[in-house]
């Protein structure tokens, strides 16, 4: 016989554990580099820019374009990354919650 109750509680119980999952995801962060490392990115799981760092040799007001390519070429990397990070979060925090169905990705469901 189906339990609606015991479903709702494990709802419920999914829900708290998604909050506080996505509550760590500011604590989760990640780094993306371009240009041989010269400029480096870091972002967190939230998706907000944390940090940009640029080598001073970079630094030429002719080439501004190279620059600005490579810092949004680490930023993307940089989102990437932590993107795996913010899944990984998101299913440890909700493994044994929920049935494994193929394409049903947890993470966007809840992603904020």
């Amino acid at each position: 016989m189906f339990d609606m109750a015991g479903m709702m509680g494990k709802v419920k119980e999914l829900q708290s554990k998604m909050e506080e999952a996505q509550g760590k995801l500011g604590d989760i962060t990640a780094e993306g580099e371009s240009g041989a490392g010269m400029v480096k990115v870091t972002v967190n799981g939230k998706k907000e820019l944390q940090s940009v760092v640029i080598e001073p040799e970079l630094i030429n007001k002719d080439e501004i374009e190279i620059l600005q390519d490579l810092i949004v070429a680490a930023a993307n990397k940089a989102l990437q990354n932590v993107e795996v990070k913010s899944k990984a979060e998101l299913q440890n925090a909700t493994s044994g919650m929920m049935p494994n169905i193929p394409g049903m990705d947890l993470g966007s469901m809840f992603n904020k």
